[in-house]
């Protein structure tokens, strides 16, 4: 593969990831997890603090819109959080 490709393609996806922090009811983190996975290649939920109920969404600025869309409409209340 060529060199210059190479650096082209690797960084024009360098800059696209997002971690996005929320905040929820314990007893919906499970739920929360759940159905971002049904939602296939939108993003990956990791618990960052289970007794706080917190969590670390890991997604891509191309796949946030969506999936911020998707999950405010999902049956819990969910805190985007800094």
């Amino acid at each position: 593969m060529d060199k210059d490709f190479r650096d082209q393609s690797s960084s024009s996806f360098a800059d696209s990831d997002v971690i996005i922090k929320a905040r929820l009811a314990r007893v919906e983190m499970q739920m929360l997890d759940k159905l971002v996975e049904g939602l296939g290649h939108l993003g990956i939920v990791t618990t960052t603090n289970k007794a706080l109920g917190e969590v670390m969404i890991q997604t891509t600025k191309y796949c946030w819109p969506d999936l911020k869309k998707a999950v405010e409409n999902m049956p819990f209340e969910i805190e985007f959080i800094q």
